[in-house]
């Protein structure tokens, strides 16, 4: 596919981020990015304690991702970076000079995502920390309409052709 697509795919933790934003990326030839290799580190130690994150340590994070899709922007490059964006001004950083973006927000219940929790492995983010994401996420709304949702509450294979079906669908009205 030849369309240069810039897209985040976000919801709270163990939404299925990395799984849909790795798919979107092959089916896009898009440069894949997970959003928390772009964390400071002193973000990262203080997730791994167990600590939230407040809108002060959220900052350089997300000006980082925004300037990635910045920088891909101007060589006309393609990328798909998950990052969780859980508020609107969070989002509103990351449009910051980059026209076009697609927020993909993968939604689902507190049930769901505790279940996916609880299976996962390797990551430094917290069971316990799932209610602070849900207290965080301001679900995006009409006035937001580089948005798409798309449930959670269904299969992988199905998460992703819904996402896939719904950035090719923002790539088209962009058009």
């Amino acid at each position: 596919m030849s369309d240069v697509i810039k897209c985040v795919v976000m919801g709270v933790c163990g939404s299925g981020k990395t799984s849909v934003g790795k798919a979107l990326a092959a089916k896009f030839d898009a440069t894949f990015i997970d959003g928390d290799d772009l964390h400071p580190r002193a973000n990262i130690m203080k997730m791994a304690a167990g600590t939230p994150l407040n809108d002060e340590d959220r900052a350089p994070w997300l000006e980082r991702i925004g300037d990635v899709f910045f920088s891909l922007q101007r060589r006309t490059l393609s990328g798909v970076i998950v990052c969780s964006a859980l508020k609107k001004q969070y989002r509103d950083i990351i449009r910051k000079d980059n026209e076009g973006l697609i927020f993909v927000h993968l939604q689902g219940s507190m049930d769901t995502i505790l279940e996916r929790m609880a299976a996962r492995q390797g990551h430094y983010m917290k069971k316990e920390m799932v209610q602070s994401q849900f207290d965080t996420l301001e679900v995006p709304g009409a006035d937001e309409p580089d948005v798409v949702n798309v449930s959670i509450e269904q299969p992988l294979d199905a998460v992703i052709a819904a996402a896939i079906a719904a950035v090719e669908q923002k790539l088209k009205a962009q058009a």
